[in-house]
């Protein structure tokens, strides 16, 4: 047994035991709770962080990480997880949205955050710096939003480092969800990507979608992550080691925005195929029924669309992914 605790904040748990409870995160103009749990392990071994609730209204990873965090029993554990069912409870408990309604920023756009930025900035470095300071793997768990249908897939960054790329590509084949979607560098303000940059591995797991509520749907999350748990050597020798799932790898080709304001027809179904210059959907004037065709910029397959009936010019309509070329392709077999 090791004889450090675990702590964030005041929030503290020693080894061999499990603690929740919230730890206050000063955004400046106003202080906000973050709900943890800390297991420490037994015995020593890897640090892996969890976060959900990073954007309001997606509902599948929050519960996951919730029915994970009173699963986990620290005597099976080896090292320390810590898990945060709700990264940003203004989004989640006010906005419901992908940005937050302090300030309407998206804060999955400004990791690492700025300790002297804005509330959302403030919010993301405290992230950063008390739970993923010295992770040596971390999972940020999101789901489709009330207005977005989504495939389930799970995206990485390649980093340049082989060691790192092939840590991260193992986490992602151990989760059992088939569609791996690569991105070809890890820049920008994305948690997996700043994470990326500072040489953890890193995945976001997207599952879920139209913010549903779907126990099942949790269920299966949570089995994958015991999975994970399991494949980092974060779970009690005892428990069998699954060899990583085959899966299918991507790189994301286009997004689709909107470029009128109106109301939205699209044409296709989640999943389907498309080629560039396809019309995949249509934005009507409500006031004079004026059509303006929306065409797929790219080829390849959609994993995320809009499905709310209104939107406004530079709304995300979809997102096209295509298969991985070899040479950016990571053996996740």
């Amino acid at each position: 047994m090791t004889n450090d605790l675990l702590s964030v904040g005041p929030l503290h748990a020693a080894p061999g035991t499990k603690t929740r409870g919230t730890v206050p995160a000063d955004l400046g103009t106003l202080t906000v709770d973050i709900p943890l749990t800390l297991v420490n392990g037994a015995r020593p071994g890897p640090r892996v962080v969890i976060t959900a609730g990073v954007h309001g209204g997606e509902f599948t990873g929050v519960d996951a990480a919730t029915r994970l965090a009173a699963l986990l029993d620290p005597a099976d554990v080896h090292g320390r997880i810590i898990v945060c069912p709700v990264a940003n409870p203004p989004a989640v408990y006010q906005g419901r949205l992908g940005v937050s309604p302090l300030d309407g920023v998206n804060i999955n756009r400004v990791f690492p955050g700025a300790p002297d930025g804005g509330p959302t900035e403030r919010l993301a470095a405290w992230l950063f710096a008390h739970l993923l300071n010295g992770a040596d793997a971390y999972v940020d768990l999101h789901s489709g939003g009330i207005d977005e249908v989504l495939r389930d897939f799970v995206g990485y960054r390649l980093t340049g480092d082989p060691d790192l790329d092939a840590r991260t590509a193992d986490m992602a084949g151990a989760l059992g969800v088939e569609d791996v979607i690569l991105g070809l560098n890890a820049d920008g303000g994305n948690s997996h990507a700043a994470a990326a940059r500072e040489g953890i591995p890193a995945i976001l797991v997207e599952t879920g979608q139209l913010g549903e509520r779907a126990p099942e749907s949790a269920r299966r999350l949570v089995g994958g992550l015991y999975r994970l748990l399991r494949r980092l050597g974060t779970l009690d020798a005892d428990h069998p080691v699954d060899e990583p799932a085959a899966v299918r790898a991507w790189v994301w080709a286009a997004g689709v925005t909107a470029e009128a304001t109106g109301l939205w027809y699209p044409e296709f179904t989640l999943g389907d195929d498309v080629t560039e210059g396809q019309v995949i959907g249509r934005v009507i004037d409500p006031s004079d029924g004026q059509e303006h065709k929306v065409h797929a910029p790219a080829t390849g397959r959609v994993f995320y669309g809009m499905h709310g009936l209104t939107v406004a010019p530079g709304a995300e309509l979809a997102a096209i992914a295509a298969p991985a070329p070899r040479d950016t392709d990571t053996d996740h077999t």
